[in-house]
């Protein structure tokens, strides 16, 4: 999917001259990066894989003519987070791109203590102390945005993947009452909230998917939104499986749910 000429210069003019893109090296964070790239910000990219990163941000300065940062670091550590937060001073940033995170499945009484804390510390500490950090910079600006990555699985109990769901719902319920509360300082929130996704994610999780969107059906979609709603589904899967269940009660979200992630975890169990 393309941008038009006159939604890149709206996120440019609203959002620029730099973003900051955590998770870029791949999947949904590097569509983001290489759209926002398109549109002619400078990009602050941040991964743990410092070869990748470098690589890209090579490839993005010579193929859009902007400037590039890179930053290797682990955000489950807080010398992680705040290494990113020190590389960006004294650079106009005004969006942040808070897409880092990943997920685990399986029987919750089976998993891995610390990897779970791990993933709480990325997918939830990190995402609170970053968007902490550049809104008390972005409130500075006439405009600026932040984009907080959800799922559709933040909105019911998702068995077999109790704590990644749980996490999602923590950062979709920040998005939405955030988008409430900055809304009047200039500051856009989104918090796109997509299906799976055809990523390094799956196997991250240990979980065999089997319809999947693909990257760049959804970046396009997920900039677009921001600045115009505080929530969106980018891409076709993650309309279909959030309007089937639209009328369903809570309870029923769970079992249906339940069922969905059997099918993708089954494998855990035979194993």
């Amino acid at each position: 999917m393309q941008f038009s000429v006159s939604e890149k210069k709206r996120l440019k003019n609203n959002y620029g001259p730099w973003a900051i893109v955590t998770g870029a090296s791949s999947g949904i964070g590097l569509e983001l990066a290489e759209r926002l790239a398109e549109a002619g910000l400078s990009l602050v990219l941040n991964a743990r894989r410092q070869e990748e990163l470098r690589n890209l941000g090579e490839r993005l300065q010579l193929g859009y003519g902007i400037e590039t940062c890179v930053v290797a670091s682990d955000l489950s550590k807080a010398e992680g987070v705040q290494s990113l937060m020190d590389a960006t001073r004294g650079l106009d940033a005004g969006l942040l791109v808070a897409n880092a995170g990943y997920g685990t499945s399986g029987l919750f009484l089976q998993s891995d203590l610390e990897e779970e804390i791990n993933m709480l510390r990325v997918n939830c500490e990190a995402v609170f102390r970053l968007t902490h950090h550049f809104s008390q910079i972005f409130q500075r600006r006439p405009r600026s945005g932040i984009i907080l990555m959800s799922s559709i699985v933040s909105f019911q109990g998702v068995p077999y993947a109790a704590h990644y769901s749980a996490t999602k719902a923590y950062v979709q319920s920040l998005a939405e009452a955030l988008a409430h509360e900055f809304r009047p300082l200039g500051i856009d929130v989104l918090a796109p909230a997509p299906a799976p996704v055809d990523s390094g994610f799956a196997a991250r999780a240990n979980m065999k998917m089997g319809m999947a969107l693909k990257p760049a059906n959804i970046g396009v979609p997920i900039l677009k939104a921001l600045g115009r709603r505080p929530s969106v589904l980018p891409g076709f899967l993650s309309k279909l499986l959030i309007y089937s269940l639209r009328t369903a009660p809570r309870w029923a979200k769970v079992r249906i749910m339940k069922l969905v992630m059997e099918g993708m975890t089954q494998h855990q169990r035979l194993d």
